[in-house]
């Protein structure tokens, strides 16, 4: 196959992995791993893992690493400390030590018996370090979906995942000297820390300035293309400046990341290296399923099983074991060592190493690897199910969510025609203060540990709670609230509360806060009441105040805005998007588009009305005439050289441009 021909069968493997993995609503990642199996050597042979394209691939272990260092930054680590430092580190260490050990028993049992075990110590640190990962991209997912992040476990498995990925630094570099004899492998051990603290104290201790320096001159050129070049050759150039300090490139890349984390431009560099990160990791996942021979599993199935099912168990009940010496309530404990006992993308990076360096016997690679697999399919199960496990596992649990439950009806047990909050946030404090301004009584209930305990402290009606489970709103007193807030912009969760409080309590109302006005109509027909758009009623604020200031009389700009309000914000609904607009890639935003008829149009004479433009998920907002009038769009009929302004989702405006135009 011609390079050429290559890169094309990568590409429609990937399409198809990813497009069958989001229709099952499971992470991508585990389909780059399934076509790579499909198109490998091992199974339709249609691809082979030339180095090219495996050169190509470890620019996405480049880019992984890269995003890792942006996240690695000191007020993160010490927000987590005991999370990172205490759970994460024992956790990785012990788990590297347990796969030793069980190394020397297998290795004493087999002598017992006169025979040989075929693993070394080495390949025994590579396959514990590789089980000691975790899935960062799967679980993040996940608890973002569940809304767990700022739960108590939610930042457990957060400063685990932390170490973890920090982990797999020295470990690139631990495991190419493994091959190595004892005294060699010491001296290489020595001379690469050397290298590696040199290296990383010339870097770090007057680089962020310099990068701070270098991203601000490129920004003032205000070039997209620029930007996005400087930050390739930095990353990119770390990454080559380590490997030949005798290191690994994704050290240089993770340096990369951790220089500019602490710059202004962190969040822009973020969204810029996305599409390399996403396409190059799949590429490197689509290899490593190219290793996977799916032959000799099918003799070995059991061997399959077990590797699955050990490595789960055992990490399952060393984090949460871990998690309760240091002082974690048994459920938050179980949680977290549910939601880690997976394997994690990093593991296939560790163990592709070892067994590249013969450190892993090729008769283990592909049963290790489809046990990685498996575990990582089993992930969205365990976590769907974990509150069930929880409660059979820890009865404790139960009558803490009881307490907890408790607490939050007990604040409010004497509240009549209150306001319940849904997060306590900026918007929600703001309207908590309005409230108790005019002695309205209300309810908050918020995720964050940390601010539910200060603004308690401050005396303010705030407590614990998911406002996403009808348990809470329950205990909140949804039968006797005279209004529910949303006060954060999530739709998903506002979605989940909608339906709730619409099964529960039909008559409440609900406020719902968005950012804009993408998901109006959606939130409107699952319940809302009303629905406050951050971006349009910021426009209207900018909108009263500059008509103030020009001499409307204020009267008048109050009916506006309020005129705007009642019809559901209709005339401000969508915008023109232009060239240089930031989101003129998002499909899913309403948008404006000027549509001149034709001199000769077919459709002249005709009544608009008759053109039945709604039909296609169009409106017309306004009509302007050949000779600069505006006209009344209600009923008005056609003319050539007409300008019609309309609103909708950019494949519905394609549709009623060609039809305006066409005919």
């Amino acid at each position: 196959m011609t390079s050429l021909d290559l890169a094309l069968l990568y590409l429609v493997a990937a399409v198809f992995g990813v497009v069958v993995c989001r229709s099952l609503k499971l992470p991508p990642m585990l389909g780059y791993l399934a076509v790579g199996v499909l198109i490998g050597p091992n199974a339709l042979a249609f691809a082979h893992d030339s180095a090219s394209i495996q050169y190509l691939a470890e620019f996405g272990v480049v880019f992984l690493m890269f995003a890792i260092g942006l996240e690695f930054n000191l007020p993160k680590l010490r927000a987590l400390k005991t999370a990172v430092f205490g759970i994460g580190m024992a956790q990785v260490v012990l788990t590297i030590a347990g796969a030793m050990l069980g190394n020397v028993l297998l290795v004493a049992g087999f002598a017992l018996l006169g025979l040989a075990w075929q693993m070394g110590w080495q390949g025994a640190l590579v396959l514990g370090a590789a089980m000691a990962m975790s899935s960062t991209a799967i679980i993040v997912k996940l608890m973002a979906e569940r809304l767990e992040l700022e739960s108590p476990h939610g930042k457990l498995v957060m400063g685990v995942l932390l170490f973890q990925d920090l982990a797999v630094v020295p470990l690139l570099v631990l495991i190419p000297a493994l091959n190595s004899s004892g005294s060699e492998m010491m001296t290489a051990l020595a001379w690469a820390g050397l290298k590696a603290v040199a290296l990383l104290t010339l870097l770090l201790y007057g680089g962020q300035k310099v990068m701070r320096w270098w991203l601000t001159l490129v920004a003032r050129r205000k070039s997209d293309e620029l930007f996005m070049l400087n930050l390739l050759l930095v990353t990119l150039g770390l990454a080559w400046l380590t490997e030949h300090f005798g290191l690994s490139l994704a050290l240089g890349a993770f340096v990369a990341g951790m220089l500019i984390s602490e710059t202004e431009y962190r969040h822009q560099v973020e969204t810029d290296i996305r599409p390399f990160h996403d396409v190059l990791l799949g590429l490197f996942f689509i290899t490593i399923g190219m290793k996977l021979d799916w032959r000799p599993l099918v003799d070995t199935w059991w061997l399959v099983i077990l590797l699955t099912l050990a490595p789960v168990l055992a990490k399952f009940a060393l984090i949460a074991g871990l998690a309760r010496l240091f002082k974690s309530p048994p459920g938050v404990a179980l949680r977290t060592g549910l939601y880690l006992a997976q394997a994690g993308e990093f593991g296939f990076v560790l163990l592709t190493l070892g067994a590249e360096q013969g450190l892993v016997a090729q008769q283990w690679v592909s049963p290790v690897l489809a046990s990685m697999v498996l575990s990582m399919l089993g992930t969205p199960i365990l976590v769907m199910y974990s509150n069930r496990i929880v409660m059979k596992l820890s009865s404790s649990d139960w009558l803490m969510q009881s307490v907890q439950l408790t607490t939050i009806a007990k604040k409010s047990i004497h509240a009549e025609a209150h306001v319940i909050i849904c997060g306590y946030g900026r918007s929600g404090q703001n309207l908590a203060r309005l409230l108790e301004g005019e002695h309205i009584p209300y309810m908050a209930l918020d995720l964050d540990p940390d601010r539910v305990r200060q603004a308690a402290a401050a005396g303010q009606s705030v407590v614990f709670g998911d406002a996403a489970k009808v348990q809470s709103l329950m205990a909140a007193g949804l039968a006797r609230a005279s209004a529910v807030v949303v006060s954060y912009h999530d739709t998903n969760s506002a979605l989940k509360i909608l339906d709730l409080v619409r099964a529960h309590a039909p008559k409440v109302p609900v406020v719902v806060r968005t950012i804009d006005d993408t998901d109006l109509e959606k939130l409107k027909t699952a319940g809302a009441t009303e629905v406050v758009p951050e971006a349009i009623e910021g426009s209207l604020m900018l909108a009263s105040h500059a008509l103030a200031l020009v001499g409307v009389p204020m009267r008048r700009v109050i009916r506006i805005t309020r005129d705007a309000r009642d019809k559901r914000y209709g005339l401000l609904r969508g915008y023109f998007h232009g060239a240089d607009d930031d989101t003129v890639d998002e499909l899913d935003q309403a948008r404006l588009s000027s549509v001149t008829l034709p001199t000769a149009s077919p459709h002249a004479g005709k009544l608009l009305d008759d053109l039945a433009l709604h039909a296609l998920g169009v409106a017309v907002v306004s009509l302007r005439r050949a000779n600069g009038k505006g006209q009344l769009v209600d009923g008005a009929t056609l003319a050539g050289g007409d300008t019609l302004v309309i609103s909708g989702m950019p494949a519905a405006l394609a549709l009623a441009e060609e039809k305006l135009l066409a005919g």
